[in-house]
């Protein structure tokens, strides 16, 4: 089978990509802008086959897509902050709609969209958010923004002979690359070698972490299992900034003491940061509102993914100790 992906040199789709490649009958054509990096990247794999070009190239997608029966969209802008805030609507909502519409030109049978838990909202008292919960705080970044409008666009095209289930991953983490696309895994490494002294806020408020294993899976079910129009969360354990860095502690044998810093100071901070990029043009670490994701908590419910997809998560403990014997054994990813 011929399999359309985007997004392929990403940390979730690099994985994809090796685990569609594993069975020697699948052809996988990658919509890649480095041919070289795609190549050294899958330099193993026979049946990978990168084409270049990039979401807002129509023509290049259609050579790409050519006689695939399946498609899976992963390639996104998921930066905290572009020169450019118009690449997050080019790249998210107008390239959605590209890949979508030259999927129906060439009567591709299925897409799965990756989108983000993040385009539910943040949880409010407790509750715990599902893929049908009303929205509760408005959303506050760009990538967030324009993920939920790529969504919503998405659902005009559902009758039109194409299949689309969409999934939404939540923090994703674990072994595959040292990246800005494995941002968890890259912040616990900094943890675990004594570079990073940051509790966010107080420590309290709690996030979805899902394992890099259960997410590929989860977009392999989606293809299989997935109903037409739906979306699906692939999430973790619900879990505070403080145990997520306890359990790596126990786990790694390396526990670090952490200065708990106020959102106030955060949003302070990311203040003078995009003052710095007005006046020098470099790239703020963190934007203000990236940092109003601080206040909430992000619980969510992987049950409806769980219950019509078979979708299975990985205890946080074990995902984390598989996470730290990839970083100690010096993979580089």
């Amino acid at each position: 089978m011929k399999i359309f992906v985007t997004g392929a040199t990403g940390f979730v789709g690099e994985q994809l990509v090796k685990k569609l490649a594993e069975n020697p009958q699948n052809e996988v054509h990658i919509l890649v802008r480095s041919i070289s990096k795609a190549k050294e990247m899958f330099s193993n794999l026979p049946n990978v086959f990168p084409f270049q070009g990039d979401l807002l190239e129509a023509e290049k997608i259609q050579k790409a897509m050519q006689e695939c029966e399946q498609a899976y969209h992963l390639a996104a802008q998921a930066k905290v902050w572009d020169k450019n805030p118009h690449s997050f609507y080019e790249m998210n909502v107008q390239g959605t709609l590209n890949i979508v519409q030259t999927a129906i030109k060439l009567r591709l049978k299925r897409i799965v969209l990756t989108s983000t838990a993040g385009v539910l909202g943040a949880s409010l008292n407790g509750e715990m958010i599902t893929e049908n919960t009303p929205l509760r705080v408005p959303l506050s970044t760009e990538y967030e923004k324009t993920k939920a409008q790529a969504e919503k666009e998405v659902q005009k095209f559902l009758d039109k002979g194409v299949e689309v289930v969409t999934v939404n991953p939540t923090r994703v983490y674990g072994g595959g690359q040292r990246s800005q696309s494995n941002a968890v895994t890259m912040l616990l490494e900094k943890y675990a070698q004594g570079k990073w002294r940051i509790l966010p806020g107080n420590g309290k408020k709690i996030g979805n972490y899902v394992f890099i294993d259960d997410v590929v899976q989860g977009h392999l079910l989606a293809m299989q299992k997935g109903k037409n129009g739906e979306r699906y969360i692939l999430g973790g354990e619900n879990v505070s900034y403080e145990e997520l860095f306890e359990t790596f502690a126990e786990i790694t044998g390396k526990k670090r003491w952490l200065m708990p810093l106020p959102v106030p100071v955060m949003s302070g901070f990311a203040h003078l940061q995009m003052l710095k990029t007005r006046l020098i043009g470099s790239a703020p670490l963190i934007t203000p509102p990236f940092v109003k994701k601080y206040l909430y908590d992000w619980q969510v419910s992987s049950q409806k993914a769980q219950k019509e997809l078979g979708y299975t998560i990985t205890p946080l403990k074990i995902g984390l100790q598989k996470t730290w014997e990839w970083l100690s054994g010096g993979s580089k990813g």
